[in-house]
């Protein structure tokens, strides 16, 4: 059933956890009809947003270039639509494509191929996927894009802003079994990154990336629990520390250059979480470790707790996460006299990577229709002054603290 995409509104969250299992990752399945050969889908989400401060933008994730700011609404973080075909070709081969266009690290919205693979399945026990396929180096981290299939406006910007990948070209490969009354998936992924991203310091490209990880899940009733691991071998650096780090060679501080070196470094990404779906009540708990071989970037931890209460057509929800980082140690070694500046720039370009920030969330669903969802959120952000990230462009005078207010119409057709 991996990459189908479009279900029923009145099953999306008592289904979640098994398609999740089932899917090769995909926390929200559904779509073609079981008997067609062939069928197209889509999904969407017009919204619109505003953050209360004016010192720094508020982002989705690292994808996004610029963010929203100073009380003006604007829809360009969360707003995107995006096109799914599924092709059954034989019983044990389907073909799935995704378009999707959404706001992109250059500020365009040129629809961007985010799946593109072919699934093998010989039983319900095995799957292999080659092609293009989503990423999902944490629990629930491919179907960040289908606002329809989460109980928030978005995926928790504390947990999920460091992932800018969506998706890999590669191939994947599953295998499920009973143990102790549930299921168990044990899933190995391996191939290369294909996107760029919107770094403080210019356009990063990552593209061409190794990467590779591993997956397990357990399914057992209304729990699903999930470990992940993956490693990305960057090959690009970020082009300002690239050019700091020529600087600091000129003058001998080789120790400082090397720290802002991240082509050959590897970043690793840990990550434990558990879904428990019980009737009315959804509950969610996350937690992830990356750590960073560059010095360049700083080690983070993060996690959230989410939980919501269907009432009907309306499921009322609230949450908590958090970010910290833990910033490394480090100096070009030269001295303040004459290298003030320089000491000044390498420290600023240490202090781009810092969070430390906990996020409390509020917030209602209502399912209007069999495909049509409202959702209203508020998101206390309350860091310290030295937090930046997500945000981007950040003003002197930012204390760390913003309110955002979101609202947003997710749909399926």
């Amino acid at each position: 059933m991996s990459g189908e995409f479009i279900m029923h509104s009145q099953r999306w969250m008592t289904m979640l956890p098994l398609l999740a299992a089932l899917c090769g990752g995909n926390a929200w399945a559904a779509g073609h009809d079981e008997g067609a050969a062939f069928s197209v889908r889509g999904f969407g989400t017009l919204g619109v947003a505003r953050s209360s401060s004016d010192q720094a933008e508020f982002a989705r994730d690292f994808s996004q270039p610029g963010g929203i700011k100073g009380g003006q609404w604007s829809g360009r973080i969360d707003s995107l639509l995006g096109v799914q075909a599924n092709w059954r070709a034989t019983p044990e081969l389907e073909l799935v494509g995704q378009l999707v266009s959404r706001y992109r690290y250059d500020e365009s919205r040129v629809p961007q191929v985010e799946w593109a693979f072919a699934k093998w399945e010989p039983d319900a026990r095995a799957a292999l996927r080659a092609g293009r396929i989503g990423a999902d180096f944490m629990m629930l981290a491919d179907s960040r894009l289908v606002g329809y299939s989460s109980l928030t406006v978005r995926p928790s910007t504390d947990f999920f802003g460091p992932l800018f990948f969506s998706h890999f070209d590669g191939a994947d490969v599953s295998l499920t079994w009973p143990l102790g009354g549930g299921l168990l998936r044990g899933k190995l992924f391996a191939g290369t990154t294909s996107e760029k991203t919107a770094m403080a310091g210019g356009i990063w490209d990552t593209s061409g990336v190794p990467v590779h990880g591993l997956v397990f899940d357990y399914l057992d009733g209304p729990w699903q629990w999930r470990a992940s691991t993956a490693s990305v071998k960057f090959s690009h650096d970020i082009e300002i520390a690239r050019l700091l780090a020529i600087e600091l060679r000129d003058f001998g501080a080789t120790a400082a250059a090397d720290a802002l070196t991240i082509a050959g470094t590897t970043t690793r990404y840990h990550s434990l979480g558990v879904v428990y779906d019980a009737g009315p009540l959804q509950v969610q708990a996350m937690l992830n470790a990356i750590r960073h071989e560059a010095g360049y970037l700083n080690h983070s931890r993060a996690g959230y707790l989410l939980a919501g209460y269907r009432l009907g057509t309306v499921t009322p929800y609230a949450g908590v996460s958090w970010w910290k980082s833990s910033r490394k140690s480090l100096s070009t070694g030269l001295p303040d006299i004459p290298f003030a500046v320089l000491n000044q720039t390498f420290d600023f370009a240490l202090s781009t990577s810092v969070a430390d920030q906990t996020t409390y969330t509020l917030g209602a669903r209502w399912d209007v229709r069999s495909n049509i969802a409202l959702k209203l959120q508020w998101d206390a952000v309350r860091g310290s002054a030295a937090s930046v990230l997500p945000f981007i462009r950040v003003q002197p005078g930012w204390n760390g603290r913003t309110d955002v207010i979101s609202a947003v119409v997710d749909f399926i057709f």
